[in-house]
């Protein structure tokens, strides 16, 4: 079949890195993603299906493994050669649509009993990601074992596979793992309507936290700060109170919250200020303003998957902050143990998600698709996503 893969290579990671990620090197015939014909994957169990992918998106995690900026923290739970694609809608052998769950927890993997966390219904953080019939891999896209969905075919477990309605495009439905995963930092965050809101980024996390913490947590005020013209239209769409450019945060953060900013050597702090704050860039820049505008006492959550980033524990430590990762979905304590998908797939036809994917390439564009990918925001897009309808 034809599929884009990643191998694992020392010399090409610091080709890449070097470069600072640019797409021609991170694509090039040193980098590491390759696009070739390649074995489907067999069926690890008896159980376990084929899955088509339709389409795939690219998500920022796919991009920083891509340009040698992804935490190398997540390199031993990681099998390789693996295909990339996580956000996948895709079809069955009897034709019927539906979304992946990747997350390759315990029951995936034929464990019993469960660990700790698949038991609470957190597959996400399952202590058995080495162990069962498929190689190491915390989800489908970094397993060498199952596909993924920037190829033709990849296996899964049925209980990773989700059902798309007819109330659902394709286009809207690639976008559902993005949209569980923002639910569940929305629930994770807890927002009360008592509470000044921030989202720090306007990329696909970070517009549909905007769009999970408005139906989920709805605060008081709910501001999201967004860089580009076309992300700040859609944050306003997606349910933002107000909308704010970075060079502004601290400003209109001290307004809205009557808090008093002080000016350090090197940046501004404030005292009061944001009583939840989202950050889903994963910069050391974002999570150091998070931690500065954000009131003493208050949470700040890492949805925008983080490098090894630079951040000062001095505010975290002198304001009491909790700070919080958001990583996956799972079973929600606050919605009756429902699953995460389960939400976003009830939520998402209200929010017209389709107009948020696009452009779409096939994978012989992968070249065009990752460099578009890797400056969406300036050019307007927000989930660029791969179409492998072309090759049926």
């Amino acid at each position: 079949m034809l599929a884009l893969t990643f191998h694992r290579s020392i010399p090409a990671f610091a080709i890449v890195k070097a470069s600072g990620g640019r797409p021609d090197v991170a694509t090039s015939a040193l980098s590491m993603l390759k696009l070739g014909d390649v074995p489907e994957p067999e069926l690890p169990a008896r159980n376990w299906v084929r899955v088509l992918p339709t389409l795939s998106g690219i998500c920022g995690s796919d991009l920083a493994a891509i340009g040698g900026h992804a935490s190398l923290y997540l390199d031993p739970l990681t099998s390789y050669p693996f295909v990339p694609g996580h956000e996948v809608v895709g079809t069955l052998d009897d034709g019927s649509r539906v979304v992946i769950e990747p997350a390759l927890g315990c029951k995936v993997r034929g464990i019993e009993p469960p660990c700790p966390r698949c038991a609470e219904g957190r597959p996400g953080l399952c202590y058995n990601v080495t162990e069962g019939p498929i190689e190491v891999g915390l989800q489908t896209g970094y397993c060498a074992d199952t596909g993924g969905g920037w190829g033709e075919m990849l296996v899964a477990h049925p209980s990773q596979l989700h059902p798309v309605g007819d109330a659902l495009s394709d286009d809207a439905a690639v976008l559902i793992e993005p949209f569980a995963c923002c639910i569940h930092a929305a629930l994770r965050g807890g927002a009360t309507k008592d509470d000044y809101v921030v989202v720090q980024g306007a990329g696909t996390i970070g517009l549909l936290t905007v769009a999970a913490v408005k139906l989920f947590t709805p605060p008081k005020r709910l501001v999201a700060v967004a860089k580009h013209p076309a992300q700040r239209d859609l944050a306003r769409k997606l349910g933002a109170d107000q909308v704010i450019s970075p060079a502004d945060v601290f400003q209109r953060v001290r307004f809205g919250t009557a808090a008093r900013r002080l000016d350090g050597m090197d940046r501004p702090l404030l005292l009061g200020g944001a009583d939840v704050t989202f950050d889903c860039v994963g910069s050391t820049a974002s999570l150091n303003d998070a931690v500065r505008f954000t009131r003493g006492g208050g949470k700040v959550i890492a949805v925008g998957m983080p490098g090894e980033e630079k951040v000062d524990w001095a505010p975290i430590w002198q304001r009491e902050l909790t700070v919080m990762g958001a990583y996956a979905y799972g079973s929600e304590p606050t919605h009756k143990g429902r699953r995460t998908f389960e939400l976003a797939l009830e939520a998402a036809p209200e929010l017209h998600l389709e107009k948020l994917t696009g452009p779409l390439f096939g994978l012989g564009e992968y070249r065009d698709a990752i460099a578009y990918a890797m400056s969406a925001g300036r050019l307007g897009a927000v989930k660029v996503a791969f179409d492998l309808r072309g090759l049926r």
